[in-house]
């Protein structure tokens, strides 16, 4: 028999497959994914836990006319494959490639580029009240994970949902799991409600036996109305969606199609806010990704037989993850007040092992950013020293909680912000990579960047950090130590100063963080052509080391500053506008960084390539702007 998967080029396929056949397409669809996963490291558990909840609301929506929002996107492989992406499935997360989320770009049935958390309900009311302006008559339905229901963003939204009695449908999909397991009270409540009788179906079965009493079944139901509400409010488990003014529908079997199809057709009649709640397993279908749903979230390449990870040279080395959590680590022991925040990023932020020594200092808020910095406000002012890992894309989230309660706070707030992610992190794409830190950072009056250009300078900057007064914000990136390429010196330094790698007379690069060691290579390769380049390792981009900048300036023919960051608001626009203050020749400076465009996905080395933030494009571009200034050294000359 011919694979069912080959036959669908589109939803309009999918709704002519018979009913007991679809099993068989969530088997080969299980199949594709995992094979393609393993060799394009991608999100898996989440996915396979999505494959007959994606199904069925392709089966029961007509998505070219609705409308369908992922909240996150990272589960939406299924959706993919089944919206005319199945050819290019095999390119998922590559440069170039099907984006690991929805992306507008891709397809109409994307109707945003997505890859956050908690903005997909509110995202998903301004479509209905959209389309109601407009007169559209068309469905919008929402998919909401546990972890994201938890983020405040989601409980304005129904808030404001419930207040409007617009015709949305939010579909819960409970799964117990954000990445790692899910905190806070909504998920023990969630936990609960799986635990209660299904108040709908006892609803059904009360109205029926109402109905059918021959004299008193309406009068009866009207007395009893008050003792059905509080019935309701003793089994309903969903009582705070309908208090918000949600009708709510569950919890049902996520795994079941022909139940599900049967609740979702009879949902889409319905008027009004409505919450569905479908429970699913991370990882079905594939044992070591059930067994193990956190360490197959976002999965390297792995062996198919067995789900072991393929070893390569590369994950043998030590990532600035693991030096950041074991340092923190070190530093709680000799200091009893460091307490680690974290936003449900327990293993990305490399805090396990902290939480195991550590419990009491250690708090997990979920997915609520805002929250984690508000937290730590009220931690400092306690005494206590507050370190909030958070990915540098997911810190844009708390904005106005760093400058409101750190930094307008002034010395007595004492937050440390570790940006983990900091910089292209790959093949997550554009709302992944944290490139903006600096600009929405370094204009907050009191807090310090800082950037280390290996392991051994993050961890002199933790200390650094955690014994200052104020607000500091430490970014390095998704990548592993350089430590074992160079043996750049390793030197004590205080806030503010910045230090030479190497002196030349031919021109200065002033690089900032993951873009210290690319540039030493690239002076290197210049000496071996007989150009001498001055290096300066920045470590801060705020404040900066003047002094030795300004020395710079007047001591070469021009200065190149390096940034794995965006060029409007970075480090190089920091270092003009310092010069500038001081009445120096910013003609002399050039910029080396990420352009004024979302960059796309596609694996950190490729897009390093591509911007010329590696060390042959530094080299290239050094190496041009000596020629835009007329000097070529005998060897450069010979060879042009």
């Amino acid at each position: 028999m011919s694979r069912l998967l080959n036959t669908i080029n589109g939803p309009e396929d999918l709704k002519g497959i018979p009913l007991e056949e679809l099993p068989h397409l969530a088997e080969e669809i299980r199949e594709v994914i995992i094979d393609v996963v393993s060799k394009n490291p991608g999100h898996l558990s989440s996915n396979l836990g999505v494959v007959e909840l994606t199904m069925a609301l392709h089966y029961c929506f007509n998505f070219k006319e609705d409308k369908l929002v992922w909240d996150v996107g990272h589960q939406s492989y299924v959706h993919k494959l089944l919206t005319g992406r199945k050819e290019a499935f095999h390119s998922l997360r590559q440069y170039k490639g099907l984006s690991g989320f929805p992306d507008k770009k891709e397809s109409l049935y994307d109707p945003f580029t997505c890859g956050h958390s908690g903005n997909a309900i509110s995202s998903a009311l301004g479509l209905v009240c959209g389309g109601d302006i407009l007169g559209k008559e068309r469905k919008v339905v929402v998919v909401v994970g546990d972890g994201a229901m938890g983020a405040g963003m989601s409980f304005e939204a129904l808030n404001h949902a419930g207040d409007l009695k617009k015709d949305l449908l939010v579909v819960l999909n409970d799964n117990e799991m954000a990445i790692s397991r899910t905190v806070g009270a909504v998920g023990k409540y969630l936990t609960q409600i799986r635990t209660l009788p299904l108040y709908n179906e006892f609803k059904k079965e009360l109205h029926h036996v109402l109905n059918i009493l021959p004299i008193f079944g309406k009068p009866m139901e009207n007395v009893l109305e008050h003792l059905t509400e509080a019935v309701k409010r003793g089994m309903t488990p969903g009582q705070i969606f309908e208090d918000l003014g949600f009708r709510y529908y569950g919890p049902v079997d996520g795994h079941n199609i022909p139940p599900l199809i049967g609740t979702l057709n009879r949902l889409k009649h319905l008027k009004g806010p409505m919450l569905l709640h479908v429970i699913t397993q991370k990882g079905k279908g594939f044992e070591p990704a059930l067994q193990n749903p956190t360490r197959f979230h976002s999965a390297g390449a792995f062996q198919l037989c067995n789900g072991k990870v393929v070893e390569v040279s590369q994950a043998k080395k030590t990532s600035y993850t693991k030096v950041f959590g074991q340092a923190l680590v070190e530093l709680a022991e000799e200091k009893d007040k460091i307490v680690a925040i974290t936003a449900a990023m327990l293993d990305g932020t490399g805090l396990t092992t902290f939480r195991e020594k550590f419990p009491q200092r250690y708090l997990d808020v979920g997915i609520c950013e805002q929250h984690a910095i508000g937290l730590a406000n009220g931690l400092a002012a306690s005494g206590l020293k507050p370190v909030a890992a958070i990915y540098s894309t997911f810190l844009q989230r708390a904005y106005d909680q760093v400058f409101h309660d750190v930094c307008l706070q002034e010395k007595e707030n004492g937050v440390v912000f570790a940006m983990d992610r900091a910089g292209l992190v790959g093949n997550d794409g554009p709302t992944h990579h944290g490139v903006f830190d600096i600009s929405y950072l370094r204009h907050l009056p009191g807090i310090k960047l800082m950037a280390p250009k290996d392991g051994r300078e993050l961890r002199r900057m933790l200390r650094l950090a955690v014994e200052f007064q104020g607000p500091v914000a430490i970014r390095y990136p998704k990548d592993s130590i350089p430590d074992e390429e160079l043996d750049l010196p390793d030197r004590h330094f205080s806030v503010g100063e910045a230090e030479v790698l190497r002196e030349g007379s031919d021109g200065a690069i002033i690089a900032y963080g993951a873009t210290v060691y690319p540039s030493f290579q690239a002076a290197e390769k210049l000496n071996r052509e007989g150009i001498e380049a001055t290096v300066i390792n920045a470590r801060f981009a705020k404040p900066l080391d003047k002094a030795l900048i300004l020395e710079a300036v007047k001591n070469h023919p021009f200065v190149l500053t390096v940034e794995d960051h965006s060029l409007a608001g970075g480090f190089g626009s920091a270092v003009l506008e310092m010069l500038s203050e001081e009445g120096e020749d910013v003609r002399k400076v050039r910029r080396l960084g990420i352009p004024d465009r979302f960059i796309e996905h596609g694996s950190r080395e490729v897009l390093l390539r591509i911007l010329g933030l590696d060390s042959e494009g530094i080299y290239k571009r050094f190496t041009l702007e000596m020629e835009k200034l007329g000097f070529y050294p005998l060897k450069v000359a010979r060879n042009r």
